[in-house]
């Protein structure tokens, strides 16, 4: 099994974007020692917890810190922007730093209507227009369109498209792109969608079989006590999201004194299916099975819990039961 990061750069009560993103830069060289195959960050705007706004930015630094490991964008909002532009951006990356970067693109609006209309610059862009843009793309990566986008370079990065719906796995597979399940924001249409996405692929110029992975929430630790335990800032952390208040990770302590509702309670039961929280051979086995059903070898695991060492050790105990040459 390969396993790789999506990190969302988030910010801990009590603390500010500078330490995020340093932490990130240390998450990208950790596990890169560790044998993690991707590192990916997020694109979010608007919001005071999530402190990767411009992933082509972080991209750069990223790889510029690391050797080996692939980094890439999990991902950027395609809808919002120019396809010709986002090709620009990645086969710079991609002469800086060959055959290390992937590109992750979403069809996500990226936010409130007020917070779409500042990244459109006001036009009123219709997210259905995303599988043109898609095949867009795909022409100007790889050449195959009038108007070049250069540098030119050997190979372009590979195309990955995050779904969390049979549409968005249909797009991938009709344009020849990898797929990237996010069962991390839905649980319950993944199988479906890779079934899709295997069924109806059409092998392109930049891929001619399909490749995919699943990103899923992960909280791994020594016991499943302590494991609980640090998964709590986790629980109330998504809690908030979906309330649209805070997208802070609270505090270790703030997370163990909060009071949940009966109404919490369910919801965090309801989120836990997003998630595997428990001790190492716990989460090798049901990864394992969730290997089986969707048909994939490689997990990218996102962890955001707010004490940053144990984030850190949660990577390390899961390459210790499922990957080899760990340092």
């Amino acid at each position: 099994m390969k396993l790789s990061v999506l990190d969302q750069s988030v910010i801990t009560k009590g603390q500010d974007a500078r330490t995020a993103f340093e932490e990130t830069a240390r998450l990208a060289q950790r596990t890169e020692k560790l044998g993690f195959t991707r590192f990916w960050v997020a694109e979010h705007h608007n919001t005071n917890g999530l402190a990767g706004t411009a992933p082509q930015v972080l991209i750069s630094h990223l790889a510029s810190i690391t050797q080996h490991i692939k980094i890439g964008s999990g991902g950027v909002l395609l809808p919002q922007y120019s396809p010709y532009k986002i090709a620009e951006d990645f086969k710079v990356l991609e002469t800086l730093f060959p055959g290390r970067i992937d590109l992750g693109i979403g069809r996500s609006p990226g936010g409130s209507y007020e917070t779409r209309m500042a990244l459109t610059d006001g036009l009123n862009k219709s997210l259905n227009e995303f599988p043109r843009q898609v095949g867009n793309l795909q022409n100007f990566l790889h050449e195959g369109s009038t108007v070049k986008a250069y540098p030119a370079v050997q190979q372009p990065p590979m195309t990955w498209i995050l779904g969390i719906t049979p549409r968005g796995a249909r797009v991938a597979a009709e344009n020849g792109t990898a797929f990237t399940y996010g069962h991390f924001i839905n649980s319950s249409n993944g199988k479906r969608a890779m079934d899709d996405y295997h069924t109806h692929f059409q092998p392109s110029e930049g891929l001619k079989e399909p490749v995919s992975n699943v990103c899923i929430f992960v909280v791994c630790a020594p016991t499943q006590e302590e494991a609980e335990k640090i998964a709590r800032s986790q629980d109330i952390w998504l809690l908030e999201v979906e309330r649209g208040i805070d997208t802070r990770i609270p505090s270790k302590k703030e997370a163990e004194n909060r009071k949940l509702t009966a109404r919490e309670k369910e919801k965090v039961a309801e989120n836990r299916k997003r998630t595997i929280v428990g001790t190492p051979e716990k989460v090798k086995e049901e990864l394992r099975l969730l290997s089986e059903i969707y048909q994939t070898d490689e997990f990218m695991i996102i962890t955001n819990v707010s004490d940053f060492e144990d984030k850190v050790r949660s990577y390390e105990l899961l390459a210790e039961v499922l990957l080899e040459g760990v340092d």
